[in-house]
């Protein structure tokens, strides 16, 4: 493309001189020597894809390039040969450099919206540790089998798809889920290839491989929805193959007029040529595919993922925006807001917490020690519980530090005061503190997330060009709650698991709605896939098997199970 514009600039330069007064012309041999490459070195692809479409007896923009230039080319070259000096190879040239810049902007478009296959295939890890009768070894990822049992250390992503067979661990998936909180695994549970593992030690045996792993469905899925065509790209084929031989008919019937009725020869050729020449670069073959891909590059560089071409053709109908909270709308860091103790003092408490949480990753416990200066000597015999908190012995006491399961597991009753009822309706997150020995609640502590000082411009911004917005969450009601009413959205579904977010976007949908999914990471992916159709649907809460939840709905479905508490995300 560049040389083809080197060797096209003086050519075209000419006619842009004329607009000022500037006459002058290369000489005719230089004109020829200029465009002769451009035409069959540099424009040989259209030549070949064009004699490719002609063989199997359809017509394609590049058939038509192929002859437009060609003829133009040829026209010049009789006139060259006539001793004429108004010739017409800057026309062959620049349209050939035109396409070829439209290719170039195409290939570079594809190339950065590739980025996030690239981004999701550098989460794999090349060599795990194998466990064997006769000890460890380290082996390429590509060679484990099902079944194989793994050991992953702390700081280590996952190998591989896997179940928890020992050890506890938090595990940091936000390049997977977009949860900005790592998540507790423990035995039993099932982990996903790519992860960090930011703890603890685990042994896990391998679930799932290759194709089947959940990473690479997730990458397959991003590569169809890449390579998919848009309606308008296939109305633009459709319309190509009758398009071609029309405008060949075109030409020839202006040949035949202008030579019957006129009697000039190459006055007849001359129009002719011109008709071919118009209809090279056209807007079907060239614009749509460049507007579309360029449209995708700068949505990758923004840090937006089309799901497809039919989604961008599609995005100025959006009439509902849906956000996912936590990283998105908010900051993703929990801070410790308030504290209070209820036996003893509150630096008392903090100190208590502090010692519990030392050496911990978790972001509760760096909120909780960001509070407290100088740091207290760590507790002895911690043990951290998988998604209910910690415990372990400060001063030949035994301590529990987290939320109101742990203490409900441990045989002891959550108080019921005000100021906890006051925290639960501000959508913060509560950990209790209590003396395992004595069966004393020493005190509590509220974690909240803050939310991204552009949030609430841009749910106004869309509220202004008269866009519903829905807040959709895994977070607990309350805390959904707080930060729809911070925004002024106008729905709020809470306690969504990943899998309901995408039934209730197909549902949505379903109902003749033109939705958008906003999240920041790769859970989001079945919600982004979401089908469309038309129909009726429902909402559905978090852990209680699809029974429904209005807005502002604080009840369960009747007879729903009660739903598994984890840090943060109560």
């Amino acid at each position: 493309m560049a040389l083809a514009a080197l060797l096209s600039l003086p050519l075209a330069l000419p006619m842009l001189g004329a607009l000022v007064g500037w006459h002058w012309l290369p000489h005719p041999l230089w004109q020829w020597l200029l465009a002769t490459p451009v035409q069959f070195w540099l424009g040989a692809r259209f030549y070949r894809a064009g004699w490719r479409a002609l063989r199997a007896g359809s017509g394609n923009m590049d058939l038509l390039i192929a002859l437009g230039t060609s003829a133009a080319y040829g026209l010049s070259v009789y006139l060259l040969w006539q001793g004429e000096q108004h010739l017409y190879f800057e026309a062959s040239a620049v349209v050939i450099t035109l396409v070829l810049l439209g290719k170039h902007l195409e290939a570079r478009a594809k190339h950065q919206t590739s980025s996030a296959i690239r981004a999701l295939q550098a989460l794999r890890p090349e060599l795990a540790c194998r466990l064997t009768e006769t000890g460890e070894e380290r082996v390429p990822v590509s060679g484990l089998r099902l079944g194989d049992r793994l050991k992953v250390r702390p700081g280590e992503r996952v190998p591989a798809d896997g179940r928890i067979e020992q050890g506890e661990s938090a595990l940091d998936e936000s390049l997977l889920t977009g949860e900005s909180l790592p998540v507790s695994r423990g035995p039993g549970d099932v982990v996903t290839g790519g992860a960090i593992n930011q703890s603890g030690l685990l042994i896990l045996t391998v679930t799932a491989l290759g194709a089947q792993s959940r990473l690479a469905r997730i990458i397959a899925a991003v590569e169809q929805a890449q390579t998919g065509k848009a309606p308008v790209q296939r109305l633009a084929d459709r319309i190509s193959a009758l398009f071609v031989p029309l405008v060949l008919a075109i030409a020839l019937l202006t040949l035949l007029l202008w030579w019957t009725l006129a009697g000039d020869l190459s006055a007849a050729i001359l129009h002719a040529v011109a008709v071919l020449v118009i209809a090279c670069p056209c807007a079907l073959g060239l614009a749509t595919p460049t507007a579309i891909m360029a449209g995708t590059g700068i949505a990758a560089r923004q840090g937006i993922l089309i799901k497809d071409a039919v989604a961008l053709e599609q995005a100025h109908k959006i009439s509902i925006v849906a956000f996912d909270k936590t990283g998105t709308l908010t900051q993703g860091r929990p801070r410790l807001l308030a504290w209070q103790a209820l036996q003893g003092t509150d630096e008392a408490l903090l100190t208590l917490a502090a010692a519990l949480q030392q050496g911990s990753e978790h972001p509760l416990a760096r909120a909780v020690l960001a509070k407290v200066s100088p740091w207290p000597a760590p507790a002895e015999q911690i043990q951290a519980l998988a998604g209910l908190g910690v415990q372990g012995r400060v001063a030949q006491s035994h301590f529990l530090l987290g939320n109101e399961q742990a203490l409900l597991n441990a045989g002891l009753s959550v108080p019921s005061l005000a100021e906890v009822v006051a925290q639960r309706q501000q959508g913060r997150t509560l950990a209790w503190l209590a003396n395992l020995q004595s069966g004393q609640i020493l005190g509590w502590l509220a974690f909240g997330d803050s939310l991204k000082p552009e949030a609430a411009a841009a749910i106004a911004s869309l509220q202004q060009m008269g866009i519903r917005t829905l807040l959709v969450s895994g977070d607990h009601a309350s805390a959904a709650r707080q930060v729809a009413s911070q925004l002024a959205m106008d729905e709020v579904y809470a306690e969504v698991l990943p899998e309901q977010k995408a039934a209730l976007i197909q549902q949505r949908c379903e109902r003749g709605e033109v939705l958008a999914m906003v999240g920041d990471g790769l859970n989001r992916c079945p919600a982004l896939a979401a089908r469309r159709g038309h129909g009726h649907g429902h909402r559905h809460r978090r852990g209680h098997g699809g029974g429904t939840h209005h807005p502002d709905a604080r009840r369960s479905a009747p007879g729903a199970p009660g739903h598994r508490h984890r840090p943060a995300h109560l």
